[in-house]
């Protein structure tokens, strides 16, 4: 295994593990569950760094550890839908991540256009398997999906703001957090 594989696998399973610590501390609860915290900056952050393959693979665990940490099952495509992949798709907002030669205005641009993307994709997984399995929480006369499009909108649009300006800072301040610099892992 190269040193490089190594070291992109070790900040897997540090953001990862980064990620689930954040997402126990809820910046704000809504009235009929979910939460806002900042469990997808680390997501984020691996995924403009390494690549959507690896964003998607931190998202996953991140998923999976939620789950086993609290999580609730009602059917197992239910248990998939809501942990693993949920949080899996937040790493294809790297797609949209603008190279490092572009201008700073692009690559904020790119910072909150890849996370809509990933929190889109996020918002349709949960709406989905919240109409299919807790539809019956919907109010009469209230059609399920638009129930559970709504649950879910109420807690993830402000997530999705909250770590897009997080992100924005991170970028502004720190970019070199942004930077796969293969050269630093060499032994000197």
């Amino acid at each position: 295994m190269s040193r490089t594989r190594l070291v992109i696998m070790m900040e897997i399973a540090i953001m990862a593990a980064i990620a689930v610590i954040l997402s126990k501390v809820k910046l704000f609860a809504m009235p009929q569950g979910g939460s806002v915290s900042l469990v997808m900056v680390p997501i984020a952050l691996l995924a403009f760094r390494r690549g959507w393959v690896a964003g998607v693979i931190t998202g996953g665990l991140v998923g999976m550890v939620k789950f086993f940490f609290g999580g609730e099952m009602v059917h197992p495509i239910q248990m998939v839908l809501d942990y693993p992949l949920s949080y899996a798709v937040l790493g294809f907002g790297a797609f949209l991540y603008a190279s490092k030669t572009q201008s700073k205005a692009t690559k904020i641009a790119s910072i909150w256009g890849g996370l809509l993307v990933g929190i889109a994709l996020c918002l349709a997984i949960r709406t989905t398997s919240g109409a299919v399995w807790f539809g019956s929480y919907a109010p009469e006369g209230t059609p399920a999906t638009l129930y559970s499009f709504s649950y879910n909108a109420t807690y993830l649009i402000p997530e999705y703001v909250i770590t897009a300006l997080v992100v924005t800072l991170l970028a502004n301040g720190a970019p070199q957090l942004f930077q796969q610099n293969a050269g630093a892992y060499r032994r000197a």
